[in-house]
């Protein structure tokens, strides 16, 4: 009952700039924390950056001072949005939340579907 869909990415040349969004939708009774996952071809998915329900954040030191996590409780929303951006950002990106839905006795960490970011040279 409890989705997340991101959306945002795309191609674009090194220097540019990206806003992923990412929505929870369905039976949800509360948010806690939400964050942003990448995984490049060959590699392990990593952090990116996350940010708790109060708004405290957390980064990855490769995107420190370019990469900026927000939310919008209202809207069950969380974004990414990437500056100055460089061919080893390449990668398809993950959300996530701790969701606690409605008819469930806990928080479970739930997944979006990726959204393929690639940065050009």
């Amino acid at each position: 009952q409890v989705q997340l869909v991101e959306s945002g990415g795309g191609l674009v040349q090194a220097g540019g700039s990206l806003r992923l969004s990412c929505v929870a939708s369905g039976s949800i009774f509360s948010l806690n924390d939400m964050g942003w996952y990448r995984q490049a071809p060959g590699k392990q998915r990593e952090l990116v950056a996350r940010i708790t329900y109060g708004g405290s954040t957390n980064y990855a030191d490769s995107v420190k001072g370019r990469f900026t996590i927000s939310r919008d409780n209202a809207k069950n929303t969380v974004y990414l949005e990437m500056n100055s951006l460089k061919p080893e950002d390449t990668a398809v990106y993950y959300c996530n939340a701790d969701i606690f839905a409605y008819g469930s006795s806990r928080y479970n960490l739930r997944w979006g579907q990726g959204t393929q970011v690639t940065v050009s040279s």
